[in-house]
């Protein structure tokens, strides 16, 4: 593996911290060199999914201490989310807006004309759901633009072929390429695996997981006066196909944070999940999953994920070594308040480190690492690991919905694709994902469906 130097609600949430956001977008335009041969030496941006996510994102960009940065256009398939994030950006960063009217594009096809609105050595924020994410790649390769994209980037075999083929023609051109694992460009993150590697802990023998949280990814029928296709969109925690689906889109940060403190992916995983309080829910998600991942070594990664109301909640990870223990991150994803103890009890009396307060923001220092590789031309591409991380939780996803042990070169090279033609879909196409007659969507049946996951 490659090691590449919010609380998670920053980004949906940013609008609460409107005044921290403000003044961090005061930048200094002199202090940096040139991207490109722009005179202006501003970095243009163009946002492809304007929902929450994508509105944090660009304001992360929009942020940055190194270099000024410019919002010049906005894609997104829905009218009222696109109108929604422009108004909110243009309070926070009026000065860096300029996104007139015959710059705001709508359709399947809007990310064409948003990418075809930047330079070489400008970058698009992709942040729609991800099935898109190898079509919207592969375009802002083709025009030769910077990239930076909201995790999880993959949700099966065969997408995930495609995006590591695209990672290695983006290096191959000398994109700089930004993956929404920020957990990854954590300074605190950083020291606790520098320790590790030391020997702190000794040898880790288990790995542990956890985000037990409250009911998500729900889904009641379709509003008559909603389109098909638009619906799952708009609901794609619910839908496989444009997701993963939820536990595919909401433990991306736990696994890749566990992974990256072993140094190494997973070969195998196993694990079981069900359905237990979904009401007259008709998505495809189980409510609960648990997943054993072995490495190469043996060694185990544990990822438990629920939600439901009511029921015990932990949003953290663990590393258990020969010498001792280590927290990851405590809650959410940040801060991380990473610590070592001298056992394995999370108590006062074994800690033998602790990451000193406050922290920097992982969700910022991930915009400022990429735009300061753009600008002095420093090698920076993370699309090949995030190909990979996405595939670390497709196995895991596939073993608890087929209720088999699926292998690493098993998820990498199953034929089943959810939605082979997402890249032609249309405002009138019909959805990937058909209604059954029953007016549920289909749904993982354990040991019943094997060879697919529904």
């Amino acid at each position: 593996m490659s090691v590449v130097p919010k609380q998670d609600t920053n980004r949906r949430e940013f609008l609460r911290n409107t005044g921290r956001a403000a003044a961090a977008s005061l930048v200094v335009a002199g202090a940096v060199p040139h991207v490109h041969a722009a005179e202006d030496n501003t970095i243009r941006l163009a946002l492809v999914g304007c929902g929450g996510r994508g509105t944090g994102a660009a304001a992360d960009a929009l942020s940055t201490s190194k270099g000024p940065t410019q919002l010049v256009a906005m894609a997104d398939v829905f009218p009222r989310r696109l109108a929604a994030s422009h108004t909110n950006l243009q309070r926070l960063f009026a000065k860096q807006i300029d996104v007139p009217e015959d710059r705001r594009f709508l359709g399947f096809d809007a990310y064409r004309q948003a990418i075809d609105c930047l330079r070489p050595g400008d970058v698009v924020i992709l942040t729609t759901p991800c099935a898109f994410r190898w079509v919207h790649f592969g375009y802002a390769i083709e025009k030769g633009v910077n990239v930076f994209m909201e995790k999880p980037t993959t949700v099966d075999g065969p997408s995930t072929r495609k995006m590591l083929a695209l990672a290695e023609q983006s290096e191959g051109k000398g994109l700089k390429v930004g993956v929404g694992l920020m957990c990854r460009h954590c300074r605190a993150r950083w020291e606790l695996l520098d320790r590790i590697q030391d020997g702190q802990i000794g040898e880790i023998t288990l790995l542990k997981t956890y985000r037990l949280v409250g009911p998500a990814g729900f889904c009641g029928p379709k509003p008559a006066e909603m389109s098909e296709v638009l619906y799952q969109v708009q609901q794609y925690l619910s839908f496989m196909w444009a997701s993963g689906g939820l536990v595919h889109d909401y433990t991306s940060h736990n696994i890749d944070e566990c992974c990256w403190m072993k140094g190494a992916w997973p070969v195998r995983a196993q694990g079981s999940g069900g359905r237990c309080h979904r009401g007259d829910a008709v998505d495809q998600n189980f409510d609960h999953y648990s997943v054993e991942y072995t490495f190469a070594d043996g060694t185990n990664l544990f990822m438990n994920a629920r939600n439901m109301a009511g029921c015990y909640g932990e949003f953290a990870s663990y590393a258990h070594g020969t010498k001792g223990s280590a927290v990851i991150s405590t809650f959410m994803h940040t801060p991380a308040k990473c610590r070592i103890y001298k056992g394995y009890n999370v108590v006062d009396s074994d800690l033998t480190w602790a990451r000193p307060q406050p922290e920097p923001n992982p969700y910022q220092l991930e915009w400022d690492d990429l735009i300061e590789a753009i600008r002095q031309d420093k090698p920076f591409n993370e699309a090949k690991r995030g190909a990979e991380a996405s595939l670390v939780q497709i196995m895991g996803r596939m073993a608890v919905h087929t209720g088999r042990v699926v292998s690493w070169d098993e998820a990498l090279n199953h034929e089943v694709e959810f939605a082979p033609d997402v890249d032609k879909l249309t405002m009138d196409s019909p959805a990937p994902l058909p209604l059954r007659p029953d007016g549920n969507y289909p749904q993982p049946h354990p040991g019943v469906i094997t060879k697919r996951e529904y």
